[in-house]
């Protein structure tokens, strides 16, 4: 097999061809500035409506709810600082969980020096919260409660509609965010069924592009901004549109969404029996987050995301022994895997110092093929043996 292995989809994905296409005709003919009155304005400000439209439809919510952003990181901390600020006459109290996106653990570790209280919530060693413990962390000034859909590092999914129902009955006014970048477009997600106030996705995880991304807000909600200039974007995000990227971003979700529950069905299956095989033909391997058939098959666990430790090597080592047989796969969050620390989300599901060492993700995406896990299993068994026994000498 010549072609690349690309495993690597939970850091960032392909962009769809006729994503590529709109994208392309937009700089090259409608490349107007939508704020402008004249017809190329016009143009713009209307395909960007459309892109609006498209987002709303497949949340389940109104356009004007839909802020775009330049991607998933500036739409967490406009969701989480928004809220904060805006609400703190309210109270000074926040939650989240011990095993957030960087984006969203750094904001709260900053809202910590500006005044605010802030409760991490741990997660069991499948990386879920406690309902028990939200429960007891809730407390009068509670404004914003941020837990993400799915963990993009071990694939575990919270129970968001418990989660919000709990936040709601404790006190409608309690804000809730979810980043759902791993989970769109992975998981069924209806907003208009769903007790969230606030979430975000991102352009280059559903095969759109890089530098894009979308918040919704509940139309009751006023957000304080987090930049200043033109107003763009309901006086909640200002700067002139990237055009070319919302309506990537737009297409991508429209695109995504009509192969949503088949392309699902088949990464279940995909990773089922991946994590059949990769057991049964390499010994003292630990699959780390949801692990049993039954997890794989239920609400529990994503269908996309699979993180295995070797102990007794480097995960590091395994990743460019791979990379010689062009396979792409990750040691974990692609914020961290230039970071030595360990990740904060495997220590927080207590792996031991062998397997935090060792652990490496494999995510999957739309167009795996099965050829190309068989293509993995192929070298990864070798290559796992022999780096034992290099590590032992």
């Amino acid at each position: 097999m010549n072609n690349i292995v690309y495993l690597d989809h939970s850091a960032t994905t392909p962009v769809h061809p006729k994503v590529i296409t709109a994208m392309v005709e937009m700089m090259e003919e409608d490349y107007g500035n939508p704020s402008s009155l004249h017809r190329m304005g016009m143009v713009a400000e209307k395909k960007i409506r459309k892109a609006r439209e498209q987002v709303a439809e497949v949340l389940g919510v109104k356009s004007k709810e839909i802020i775009f952003t330049s991607g998933g990181t500036e739409a967490n901390n406009l969701a989480i600082r928004g809220i904060a600020l805006q609400y703190a006459n309210r109270g000074k109290h926040l939650i989240t969980t011990t095993i957030e996106h960087p984006s969203v653990l750094n904001t709260f570790k900053e809202l910590e020096t500006e005044g605010f209280t802030v409760t991490y919530l741990n997660v069991d060693r499948e990386g879920f919260i406690q309902i028990d413990q939200l429960k007891e962390a809730l407390i009068p000034g509670t404004i914003l409660v941020s837990v993400m859909h799915v963990n993009n590092e071990i694939g575990s999914v919270q129970p968001i509609q418990q989660i919000g129902e709990l936040i709601k009955a404790f006190d409608h006014r309690t804000f809730f965010h979810v980043d759902a970048i791993q989970s769109f477009s992975k998981t069924e997600l209806d907003l208009s069924q769903m007790k969230i106030d606030l979430l975000t996705i991102s352009g280059h995880k559903i095969h759109g592009p890089k530098g894009i991304g979308a918040l919704y807000v509940n139309e009751k909600i006023n957000l304080k901004p987090q930049l200043y200039g033109g107003g763009q974007e309901r006086n909640i995000r200002s700067g002139t549109e990237n055009v070319p990227g919302i309506i990537g971003l737009g297409l991508a979700v429209e695109l995504i969404a009509e192969e949503q529950k088949s392309k699902i069905d088949k990464l279940r299956k995909l990773k089922a029996w991946f994590l059949e095989e990769v057991t049964k033909q390499i010994d003292d391997v630990k699959i780390n987050g949801p692990a049993s058939i039954e997890d794989i098959y239920s609400e529990k666990s994503t269908p996309q995301i699979i993180n295995l430790s070797f102990p007794g090597l480097k995960a590091e080592v395994l990743l460019h022994a791979l990379e010689d047989f062009e396979i792409y796969v990750s040691t974990g969050s692609a914020c961290h895997s230039r970071n030595s620390e360990p990740s904060h989300v495997l220590q927080a599901i207590k792996l031991s110092g062998r397997e935090l060492e060792s652990a490496i993700r494999i995510s999957l995406g739309y167009w795996t093929r099965r050829e190309e896990l068989e293509y993995l299993l192929q070298h990864l068994p070798g290559l796992v043996s022999e780096l034992r026994i290099l590590m032992q000498r």
